[in-house]
């Protein structure tokens, strides 16, 4: 039995074996080529009408349960009663009281952030309740009603100190305790619907024979269709760009060696780019990054890196590493100038800015590619940027990236997944599907600060790609709230007792 079972299953492997290499070889010279014959794209219509269909056929299911059901506690589960086609609810992991209107997702300024708040309330960076006011003593009316000494009188009266001011406190408190501003960025985003890929508890998957079918189907296209067949083309891209840019760092000529590097670079991302099925929509091309100058972008995942270099050549910035990856590193180091620096000196700001500044200072370096949050968010914001590189005085080139979380979440929680399990996540996904724009280069203006420079920057990305913008600091994802955070909610807290 065992032989016939092992017979079988040669015969299969020399019937597919063929097929396989020739897709394989095709998927790579097409990329080699900088070409697509609009299949991944054709991939993903066809994606967005199956969850369309699954979206209709829960709505469908959970309707019959509730007319089968008589309790009205049931009509909790599932999909809302006041749902329509327009607006689907979310399917995450638990419900949500908002209800956002659907809309595009490629869309810019209409992308939906993923958020499913559970309170809803003013995002200040000071968590600091409204002042006590009383509508008897709006100012404008009291100048005509009342006279000088009253009204003196009346506003004593509103700016002293009450009893009730400290529930205001203790409200904005609890809120933070239940959902603060800081930790959801460090989750991975939440669907409105189901996508037939990420774990739920309401097994959505069994609602209907029909739907099972198709994540039965999706199940193994997923796993013993594309997995296979995107870890060979990973492989073969990791190997044939360590060999290229080994080869092209033997050219002596420096100008001839740029041009090689450049046509390389995007040659071999381009293929590695295939391994997880990218789409990836680029708007304002005439924007891109020029020579000698600094790119800085949101930063969701690792994969930035490989969406920004399938459509330009890039000079990196990081810490060296060992291994397998430091072994990538020294094969780029040959062919480009990039600037990889020990543990010791990356906590030397004056070091790594000095190095920046001798790459910008050549005109005809690739653009240096900078995240200045430090960490990865999960593409639903844009959090605090360093300062350090828009302090090189060096002209900027904002690049904005939205992911499509539907078919497959880019975001990388290292708190929770090593490299290896991100990549398994990512190559088991549907498709990773992305927007970039680039903004037109921004320069710093007379008598603005470094910090004033990069919140104006950041200000833009977020508006460009439809992120919430905000002003805390992404390290908050390792370290706790500094101690000047602490006081200066302390002094606010204070003025209001002093009624200045």
């Amino acid at each position: 039995m065992a032989s016939l079972a092992f017979g079988v299953l040669s015969v299969l492997l020399s019937i597919l074996f063929a097929p396989f290499m020739m897709l394989l070889l095709s998927i790579i010279f097409l990329a080699s080529i900088g070409q697509s014959l609009g299949v991944r794209r054709f991939y993903v219509k066809v994606l967005l009408m199956i969850f369309e269909y699954g979206r209709k056929d829960i709505e469908s299911a959970q309707i019959e349960r509730r007319k089968l059901k008589t309790d009205p506690e049931s009509e909790d589960e599932g999909y809302s009663e006041e749902s329509s086609p327009l607006e689907p609810p979310f399917l995450g992991t638990h419900t949500t009281p908002q209800k956002e209107p659907r809309a595009d997702p490629l869309s810019n300024g209409h992308v939906s952030n993923g958020g499913n708040n559970l309170i809803s309330r003013e995002d200040r960076h000071i968590l600091l309740p409204e002042a006590v006011t009383s509508p008897l003593l709006d100012q404008k009316k009291m100048e005509d009603k009342l006279s000088d000494d009253e009204f003196k009188e009346g506003k004593e009266k509103v700016l002293n100190f009450q009893l009730n001011t400290i529930l205001d406190y203790t409200k904005a408190g609890m809120e933070a305790i239940i959902e603060d501003q800081v930790t959801s960025r460090f989750e991975a985003e939440e669907l409105k619907n189901w996508n037939l890929l990420i774990r739920t508890n309401r097994g959505y998957e069994f609602i209907s024979w029909k739907l099972t079918f198709i994540w039965m189907c999706g199940f193994f296209v997923r796993y013993f269709l594309l997995f296979p067949l995107r870890v060979t083309i990973c492989f073969c891209g990791v190997l044939w760009l360590t060999i290229c840019t080994a080869l092209v760092g033997y050219i002596p000529q420096r100008d001839f060696r740029r041009l090689v590097n450049k046509y390389v670079s995007i040659m071999c991302f381009g293929i590695l780019s295939r391994a997880i099925s990218s789409v990836v929509t680029y708007h304002n091309v005439e924007n891109k990054p020029k020579e000698g100058g600094i790119c800085v972008a949101n930063h969701t995942s690792p994969i930035d890196v490989l969406i920004l270099m399938c459509d330009g050549c890039y000079s990196l910035i990081g810490q060296r590493h060992g291994g397998f990856l430091g072994l990538l590193q020294r094969a780029l180091a040959r062919a480009s100038p990039h600037i990889w620096f020990e543990r010791s000196e990356a906590r030397d700001k004056k070091f790594v800015l000095q190095r920046l500044i001798a790459h910008t200072s050549d005109p005809k370096n690739p653009p240096i590619l900078i995240f200045p949050e430090g960490t990865c968010i999960n593409n639903t914001s844009v959090m605090q940027f360093k300062k350090g590189s828009f302090e090189v005085g060096s002209v900027i080139y904002p690049v904005a990236i939205k992911y499509d979380p539907r078919f497959g979440d880019a975001f990388w929680n290292s708190n929770k997944y090593s490299m290896l399990q991100y990549l398994y996540m990512m190559m088991t996904s549907w498709a990773i599907v992305c927007d970039v724009w680039y903004l037109p280069p921004m320069h710093q203006k007379e008598d603005e600060s470094s910090i004033d420079f990069a919140n104006r920057v950041k200000s833009a990305i977020a508006k460009q790609g439809g992120l919430v913008d905000l002003v805390w600091d992404g390290q908050l994802k390792r370290s706790k709230p500094k101690k000047e955070w602490k006081e200066r909610q302390q002094e606010e807290f204070t003025k209001r007792l002093q009624a200045e």
